[in-house]
């Protein structure tokens, strides 16, 4: 999905029907001008992330996609209630990685030090997870992006889920560092393994047999 464009002052014609209401759209920044306040004011932002004024629309998740998380957010989730150390977060909450710039990773650990006004936006995370969508689109936004936005924030540990080629991919942040450091790309006769997380594994094809639909 793209943005709608302004229209265009040379052009008063009034939007006719089966054309974008492009009178409403004049009410809205142009892509570019968008602010964090503009961002917020809109009705919904589980599908739209902000990054350089833009906004960004995420694609619906398939059914795959949504299998997947939810079997990552159960492993990860288990492990962080069963040795307290904060909160796991799955599809749809904000993350304020900077003033104006908005991400809504499909899971998400805060540990205990980042907890705090749960009515406030969530001010970075500890680690992220993306499951890459299909598209060109889509794979640039995870694999390029958010890989490079995630690191100059100071986001730790980044795992990337990628369908496609049926791997997991664990980048890992060094002290001092604004880029990432490959702790591991793993295939499926492979555990995926936490630098943050000491003991926090993941069997890669057990992972995407879940999101294939497959039961053991």
């Amino acid at each position: 999905m793209s943005a709608v464009l302004k229209p265009s002052t040379a052009d008063p014609r009034p939007s006719r029907r089966g054309e974008p209401t492009w009178e409403v759209a004049a009410y809205f920044p142009t892509q570019g001008r968008w602010t964090e306040a503009d961002y917020f004011a809109l009705p919904d932002t589980r599908m739209v992330e902000l990054r350089h004024g833009c906004l960004e629309f995420l694609p619906v998740p398939t059914r795959m996609h949504q299998l997947l998380a939810r079997y990552l957010f159960l492993l990860l989730h288990q492990y962080v209630e069963k040795h307290h150390l904060g909160e796991t977060h799955f599809t749809g909450l904000n993350v304020r990685l900077e003033p104006n710039e908005i991400r809504v990773p499909d899971i998400c650990f805060l540990g205990k030090a980042r907890l705090g006004d749960p009515r406030q936006v969530q001010d970075l995370a500890d680690l992220m997870i993306e499951v890459v969508s299909p598209g060109s689109e889509n794979r640039e936004r995870d694999l390029v992006h958010k890989r490079t936005d995630y690191a100059r924030t100071g986001v730790a540990e980044y795992w990337i889920v990628d369908p496609e080629t049926d791997t997991i991919t664990v980048l890992t942040l060094p002290a001092g560092a604004s880029e990432y450091a490959v702790h591991g790309e793993f295939r499926p006769s492979q555990q995926a393994t936490s630098v943050l997380l000491p003991g926090f594994t993941v069997d890669v094809a057990a992972c995407f047999a879940a999101g294939r639909g497959e039961t053991p």
